[in-house]
């Protein structure tokens, strides 16, 4: 009768998690019942994020980003490397600390122990980009302002970077806002905890883009400068800074020849301001993308008028209270609750003061920097391509950290989180419009597709980049979601490079088996493509012409047709599995 039952023990061991949650929530309801405002803000700019970041994803089985295939091809190989059915131990090594872009791709495993790929990697991809106004909340919570004020990150999350595929850019966007933010609430007030959580930031960071993570080094020492006369603190940020330059150092030391820095002849080029709007939001040939980026910016104009009107209030107050006696403010300090003792408000206030006008100037810096950054660097270095575009969109990002406070009135609060919110939502349902559009696009790919066993040796061509409403095809790399669903092999890969976590074996290796090499450009230029060269690897072939491409494989007689859908053709080598 006493025999407890056996999923007891079991139900048992997660009991202090269980406590540590109730905890939160008990918290969250104390603070919702204190400020229901607050609360009720929070929870508009928290929708706004779900819908402007996971509804475009969610309505549309592989998202337009170019480089996404590939993204989820990688991930795929951490997640099934071990398992021979995949066949990815046999083309690839993992090399996770001499080309550190894990973060996504970790994620993305773990989460294809519970979903199918193509959804673990929307959800990695989506936590990424929610990153950029996660961190600018906790920049602003540092900079003594309302974390509220996060939601002005969401206007950045779907310019054309994002649509590139350049996930792990933007997500390290969003870590370095964070590492600034918390260096800001460490020094402001040290503690144990903040601690660490600058160090897992950072860690964080490293292991998102490595070549982000120098800067973010740069700011948390510059930030402890410049604030410096407020707080009289170094010392905090030592032991954060500790684990990330240990890793910093032994990258230094393994880091792949792809990654060693080109020689670059910088020079100021201030034409490439007039170039800032055609960087930002023209992903889409749809005219609604630019009439919504015209408005969401009429939104933040106006939240920016209030902010600054509520600012300018304050000012005023602050001014008037500066302006009252020094025996009064004394007087008025005697007779406060807190007795005699009580230090005059101008003089508890004026630290802070100090420290938020410091900080200020923090996010401004950063920004000037990468405006630097864009005006002067190359648009290619290495194999590294599109490379000053993306320091706006950083510069952009850090700049908005110089945006005002909330103003504490209610009526001047509210429609200032609401303008900003809706300058997001107006950005994101044009993404989400030309997502599901993008759905319809890719029905004959997804048919096709199904043909396709476990673990081909695929040859891919795409020679028509029509169907879609992006101005960059993304139909270039989209034959790589067969990798990232099935295994096998591809005749292009982003392995070739040795500039991603995920790299080529030696072909001389014993056990390595590796598809032939391919010249420079090879899946922009298909044309290049001759069957009796190219294709004996291969048993698979996925071609993407309108025009049929049966004249592409006339000289393999082995190689027949097996299925036309839409706009691919697919072709099986005769006798392959």
């Amino acid at each position: 009768m006493g025999t407890p039952s056996p999923l007891a023990e079991p139900l048992a061991a997660p009991a202090p998690a269980r406590r540590a949650l109730s905890g939160l929530l008990r918290r969250g309801a104390g603070a919702a019942r204190r400020a229901p405002l607050g609360a009720a803000l929070a929870l508009v700019v928290v929708a706004a994020s779900v819908y402007v970041i996971a509804v475009p994803l969610a309505v549309v089985r592989y998202p337009p980003m170019t480089d996404l295939p590939f993204h989820a091809a990688e991930t795929a190989a951490f997640r099934h490397y071990l398992d021979p059915a995949w066949h990815f131990r046999e083309q690839f090594t993992l090399q996770p600390l001499a080309v550190p872009y894990m973060s996504m791709y970790a994620l993305g495993a773990l989460l294809m122990l519970v979903l199918p790929p193509v959804a673990a990697v929307k959800v990695a991809a989506a936590a990424m980009l929610a990153l950029l106004p996660a961190g600018l909340a906790v920049l602003f919570h540092g900079l003594k302002r309302s974390p509220l004020l996060g939601v002005l990150g969401l206007l950045l999350v779907w310019c054309n970077l994002t649509h590139w595929g350049f996930l792990n850019h933007m997500g390290a966007l969003g870590l370095f806002a964070m590492v600034v933010g918390l260096t800001l609430l460490l020094l402001d007030r040290p503690s144990r905890g903040r601690q660490i959580a600058l160090a897992l930031a950072l860690v964080a960071l490293f292991f998102t883009h490595i070549f982000r993570f120098p800067f973010a080094l740069a700011a948390v020492v510059g930030t402890a400068i410049v604030v410096f006369p407020a707080t009289r603190r170094l010392r905090p940020i030592a032991l954060p800074l500790a684990p990330s330059l240990a890793l910093f150092a032994a990258w230094l030391v393994v880091r792949t020849d792809t990654l060693h820095a080109a020689p670059i002849a910088p020079a100021l080029h201030w034409e490439r301001l007039r170039e800032i709007p055609s960087l930002l939001f023209t992903s889409f040939t749809d005219p609604a993308e630019a009439a919504a980026a015209g408005r969401a910016a009429r939104f933040v104009l106006a939240a920016l008028l209030v902010c600054a009107a509520g600012a300018a209030a304050r000012l005023a107050g602050a001014g008037g209270d500066a302006a009252r006696s020094p025996a009064g403010a004394s007087a008025d300090a005697a007779c406060s609750p807190a007795g005699a003792g009580a230090a005059p408000s101008s003089a508890v206030d004026a630290p802070q003061w100090s420290f938020a006008r410091l900080a200020a100037l923090v996010p401004v810096a950063c920004a000037i920097v990468f405006l630097g950054l864009f005006l002067s660097l190359p648009l290619q270095i290495g194999l590294w391509w599109y490379v000053y575009p993306r320091e706006i969109v950083a510069a952009l990002f850090l700049a908005l950290g110089a945006f005002p406070d909330l103003p504490r009135s209610p009526w001047l609060k509210v429609p200032a989180v609401l303008a900003l919110s809706a300058a997001a939502v107006l950005l994101g349902a044009v993404v989400r419009d030309n997502y599901r559009r993008f759905d319809q696009s890719t029905r004959d790919f997804d048919a096709i597709i199904a043909r396709i066993p476990q673990a081909p040796r695929l040859l891919y061509l795409v020679f028509d980049h029509g169907g879609s409403t992006r101005t960059t095809t993304p139909f270039i790399h989209l034959p790589a979601w067969v990798q990232a669903t099935r295994g096998g092999w591809l005749s292009f890969h982003f392995a070739v490079w040795d500039a991603s976590p995920v790299a080529y074996r030696p072909r001389e290796e014993p056990g390595a088996v590796v598809p032939p090499p391919t010249p420079l450009r090879w899946e922009w230029t298909p044309e290049k493509f001759d069957v009796r060269r190219h294709g004996a690897f291969f048993d698979w072939f996925l071609v993407r012409r309108r025009a049929g491409a049966n004249h592409l494989f006339a000289k393999d007689p082995s190689i027949v047709a097996v299925d036309h859908v839409g706009d691919w053709w697919l072709y099986q080598r005769s006798g392959a599995p």
